[in-house]
């Protein structure tokens, strides 16, 4: 009986799947057009191990399964039916008869491709044929590994980047033409995509799934997104999706109480809920649920040849705690507030990933004070490479927020972070959750007139891409959207016709390339020897200076984060020569007022900062400056 029901499938797997080891589940489980005794057709395989009858059903069979009932394979919990004369393109789903005979319809977890929604039906797809063009990537990858070069996250929502009309989106294909071309025309490295598992709910933006197999049909095929991947790699643009582990929607036909019984999410209601956003957490201790997320994580590099992954909710996941009255508090085997069995499946996620593609970029969303998320899980660690460093943003966004003659009270504010800049490997995002909900834009976080908000996120934008860190921007912010992100609208592309929006684009691209091309910026991140404060302590002043080294160049940068004028302000520097001002966010070319720019200033024997040279400047109001020592100067 056991033989009759596996219609191909291996007994290994399933030992695996159920074991916890089963790191390409997406191979075997779900929906699969094979060929079983010379007989065309699509076995479906299903894990409901607390059902008591589990049918196939769809528009093949009229939505009645009496005649597709599939067959228990043993005590592993799986169910699996061959069907013949049914071909890609059909639409299915899973009716379980409940221990206590309820009748559910289910999608299936491992679909690769769903109706659109609102419909809920998933769609027998084959993922093979997509001839691959990106050997090149693959090759650059493994010669430039991502701590010692340039990360410059641009992060999209694929949704709203631009749209046809209401609810009218852009299709991979159309977003291939046209999102790639302006991604690398601005400098960017990665795109990041916010989550395309399949969703019902567009305000989630995919944070909340029902598909985490399924590329959501809201924007195409999944083949129109391998082409999409594909042609992000042939500009060298790499491609990271925001992957969403920590919880699922609730939602009848996704996987709450699949076979009846609370399986993915587990049997303690306390522990599952997670009631700020209305969902269930995974049940990390459960060995089929690790098969399912670890080979899903698999699944995207595999068959999508994404480039990472963005860890969303990450202290969510390891905190018991965390955004829960206490009447819900859970508690682990020591008695304490971690969730033990998260962390355990977060080391294994890297481990694996690792394993199988040692190049990948896998980045926690964290805003725990979790030690060594970073550091190999060898070492005591998490395992991952990045991590979104949120206390910089929280700390920088309230500075910048104050009244400038408030900032010499908080001083603090923009110089704690570099107690801290080299403990993990980070990225400092800037991202879609401070643009949205009342939060504002980023430009409209800026106090002041129009024109000194503009002048302050030029000078923000400065600090933020000479900072120790990665760099990620979400959509907008690089023209000064002034109105906070509109889910449902696209960006407000018509700005760019103003030359204030302009101008503010011009320098953001400006300063991508910059950066690009800078290795004191990025070569040696995560190394305390990369940076070196010249002035720290002017609080007074709202003014900060310090030096970024790289293997063999080093820049100056100076910032002054109040609305005075000082001439002559005079700063150390560490050798003799001439300084060339390289980036002055008061250009005119930038929207700024300077129309006297200094683009040289050359270093004099007056001992300043600790150093035997130093240079006097012209620092205007919420100015950014960056100098580098002329290699041909022989002063």
């Amino acid at each position: 009986m056991v033989q009759a029901a596996l219609n191909g499938l291996s007994k290994n797997d399933l030992y695996l799947f159920n074991e916890g080891s089963s790191y390409h589940s997406y191979r075997f489980m779900g929906a699969h057009p094979v060929r079983v005794d010379g007989i065309e057709g699509v076995r479906f395989t299903v894990w409901a191990p607390n059902a008591a009858t589990v049918r196939v059903i769809g528009g093949f069979n009229n939505w009645n399964g009496s005649k597709h009932r599939m067959k228990r394979i043993g005590k592993t919990g799986i169910y699996s039916l061959f069907i013949s004369d049914i071909n890609e393109g059909e639409l299915y789903k899973y009716e379980i008869v409940t221990s206590e005979g309820t009748v559910i319809r289910k999608a299936d977890p491992y679909a690769f491709f769903a109706e659109r929604r609102p419909n809920t039906a998933s769609v027998v797809t084959q993922l093979g044929g997509y001839e691959w063009e990106d050997a090149d990537w693959y090759a650059k990858k493994r010669e430039k590994p991502a701590y010692s070069n340039p990360l410059l996250i641009y992060e999209v929502h694929a949704g709203s980047w631009k749209i046809k009309g209401k609810e009218d989106f852009y299709t991979y294909d159309e977003l291939s033409d046209e999102l790639i071309p302006y991604v690398a025309n601005m400098g960017y490295t990665h795109i990041e995509l916010m989550p395309i598992s399949e969703h019902p709910l567009d305000q989630s933006w995919g944070y909340q799934i029902t598909g985490f197999y399924g590329v959501t049909s809201r924007y195409g095929s999944p083949k129109q997104l391998m082409r999409f991947v594909d042609k992000c790699h042939q500009h060298d643009i790499g491609v990271i999706l925001d992957w969403v582990p920590g919880h699922f929607c609730k939602d009848d036909h996704g996987l709450r109480m699949f076979d009846g019984t609370p399986l993915f999410e587990g049997p303690d209601a306390k522990r599952a809920e997670k009631p700020l956003w209305g969902t269930l957490s995974f049940d990390f201790g459960r060995s089929e649920v690790i098969s399912f997320l670890i080979s899903n994580a698999i699944y995207w590099m595999d068959v999508f040849h994404m480039d990472g992954l963005r860890v969303d909710a990450v202290a969510s996941m390891i905190n018991l705690h965390m955004d829960k009255p206490p009447e819900m508090f859970t508690f682990n085997y020591f008695g304490g507030s971690d969730n033990l069995d998260a962390l355990r499946f977060l080391k294994k996620l890297n481990e694996t990933v690792f394993h199988y593609y040692p190049d990948t970029l896998m980045l926690a969303e964290d805003s725990s004070a979790w030690p060594a998320v970073t550091a190999p899980t060898y070492k005591g660690g998490l395992g991952f490479n990045f991590k979104w460093n949120m206390g910089w943003m929280n700390d920088m966004l309230r500075y910048m927020a104050l009244d400038p003659p408030e900032r010499a009270h908080h001083h603090h504010l923009i110089t704690f972070s570099l107690l801290y800049a080299f403990s993990e490997n980070f990225v400092l995002p800037l991202s879609h959750d401070e643009v949205v909900h009342g939060k504002c834009s980023l430009l409209n976080k800026m106090p002041g007139t129009y024109e000194e908000k503009f002048a302050q996120l030029r000078l923000f934008y400065g600090f933020w891409m000479t900072h120790p860190g990665k760099k990620l921007l979400f959509m907008g912010s690089e023209w000064g959207q002034f109105d906070e992100w509109k889910d449902g609208d696209m960006l407000d592309w018509m700005v760019l016709e103003y030359d204030t929006h302009r101008t503010m684009h011009h320098y953001v691209k400006s300063l991508n390339g910059f950066y690009l091309n800078q290795p004191s910026l990025w070569e040696r991140d995560s190394n305390p020897d990369c940076f070196e404060w010249i002035d720290v302590h002017n609080a007074a002043q709202s003014v900060i200076s310090f030096i970024r080294r790289g293997n063999s160049d080093f820049s100056v940068i100076v910032a002054n984060f109040s609305g005075n004028n000082y001439y002559d302000y005079r700063i150390g520097v560490p050798e003799p020569g001439l300084y060339s001002s390289i980036i002055n966010s008061n250009d005119t070319q930038f929207g700024g007022t300077d129309t006297q720019l200094h683009p040289f200033y050359s270093s004099e024997s007056i001992a300043w900062h600790g150093h035997n040279q130093s240079i006097s400047l012209h620092l205007p109001p919420f100015t950014f400056l960056l100098l580098n020592l002329d290699p041909g100067d022989t002063h």
